[in-house]
């Protein structure tokens, strides 16, 4: 069997989110004991908590909710590229090294060490400038190991502009802190949640 690494974080109460998004709740709606026998649990949380994809919705009020995304993007080769302790944005000069014969998926590593429990006022984002570029060589999907391509107190959401423009799809908190940079194919499928602006994934990378 080939080789898996799963690049999704933890998804319980001590997951971190956007200041002010909906946190991952969880409670017990039955309980196995006398007369029931199942347990049953009932889940509130933002479709952002986690590894997921953002719907066109999420940035643009006419875009496509999650439920109508086409899945292709979020399957296939893909290459992941380190930039490593890049801060605040990551820019084609961090990418260059391998973006020769990309395939139409890209994910980047900017953490030593994914931050599990706390959310990073100071995560690294994409400069609209390398989306831009990516975009140029044919890339259809990125994807970063921090909560949002866009800095986290940005008002404007540049990165996520040039994405709606260009019809790129994008995959936000993963974890790649286990994983060498190189191709491999990836599958991260979003759920069929019909009017979300964003889905939950199982991110995994599979050898090639």
């Amino acid at each position: 069997m080939k080789r898996l690494w799963d690049i999704s974080p933890p998804v319980d109460a001590r997951a971190p989110v956007f200041p002010g998004d909906t946190p991952y709740r969880q409670r017990w709606t039955a309980t196995i004991g006398p007369g029931v026998p199942v347990n049953v649990s009932a889940v509130e949380l933002s479709p952002h908590v986690g590894a997921h994809a953002d719907a066109p919705l999420h940035y643009d009020p006419a875009g496509a909710a999650a439920g109508a995304l086409e899945l292709e993007p979020y399957l296939g080769p893909c290459r992941v590229i380190h930039a490593l302790g890049v801060r605040p944005l990551v820019r084609v000069s961090h990418l260059r090294h391998a973006l020769h014969e990309l395939p139409p998926r890209i994910l980047v590593r900017t953490y030593p060490q994914a931050p599990l429990d706390r959310f990073d006022e100071a995560l690294c984002a994409f400069a609209p400038e390398t989306i831009e570029h990516l975009a140029d060589l044919g890339v259809r999907l990125v994807g970063i190991d921090t909560a949002s391509i866009d800095p986290a107190s940005s008002k404007t959401l540049d990165s996520h502009q040039v994405i709606r423009r260009r019809g790129l799809r994008v995959l936000e908190n993963l974890v790649l802190d286990e994983v060498a940079e190189g191709d491999y194919e990836l599958i991260a499928l979003p759920l069929k949640w019909i009017g979300a602006d964003a889905s939950p994934v199982r991110a995994v990378l599979r050898a090639l």
